[in-house]
C-alpha cells in the first residue's frame, strides 16, 4: 500500500498531468499524505559570477516566493477534489533532490510526468524522470506527455 505520495512539479501543464493519477492513488490505496514538490535548479556558476550576492539572494528568495506560491494553487485545486497535500520546496539538481527526499521521508510512490523525448534531445538535455527511474529505491510511476489511444 502506498501511504505516502510525492509529486514533483515543474510549474508546467504538462509536470501537471501526473496529478490525474493522484486521486485514484489516494482511493485505492488510502494513502494518508501526498507531497508536492517544486525544485529550484541551481545558478550557472557563471551566471552567479556576474551578480552581486544581494543578488543572487533575492533572485533565490522570489523564487521560493513564487514557486509556493504556485505549489499553494495547486493544493487549492486537490483541495476541490477533497485531497490535502502538503507542499516543499527545494533547490538542488532536480533528480537527486526528488531521491533524495523520498528517502529520507518514507515516500512510497513517487508519480510525475515525462517530456517524452527521445533520440538526440534525450541525450542532450537528459530526463530528470528517467533518472529518477533508475536510482529511485521505491516505485514511480510515470504520466505520459499524452495518453495513446488503442
Amino acid at each position: 500500500m502506498f501511504k505516502k505520495v510525492l509529486v514533483p512539479l515543474d510549474g508546467s501543464e504538462l509536470s501537471e498531468s501526473a496529478l490525474t493519477h493522484v486521486s485514484d492513488i489516494i482511493t485505492d490505496c488510502n494513502a494518508a499524505d501526498v507531497v508536492l514538490m517544486r525544485i529550484k535548479e541551481p545558478l550557472d556558476p557563471n551566471v552567479i559570477g556576474t551578480l552581486d550576492a544581494k543578488v543572487a539572494v533575492e533572485l533565490d528568495e522570489a523564487y521560493r516566493d513564487e514557486a509556493a506560491r504556485y505549489l499553494d494553487k495547486v493544493v487549492e485545486t486537490l483541495k476541490e477534489k477533497g485531497i490535502t497535500a502538503k507542499t516543499e520546496v527545494l533547490s538542488g539538481n532536480p533528480a537527486e533532490e526528488i531521491i533524495k527526499y523520498s528517502q529520507k521521508n518514507d515516500i512510497d510512490l513517487i508519480i510525475m510526468s515525462t517530456r517524452g523525448r527521445s533520440g538526440l534531445s534525450r541525450l542532450v538535455f537528459g530526463s530528470v524522470a528517467e533518472k529518477v527511474i533508475r536510482n529511485s529505491t521505491v516505485p514511480v510511476l510515470i504520466k505520459p506527455p499524452r495518453e495513446h489511444s488503442s
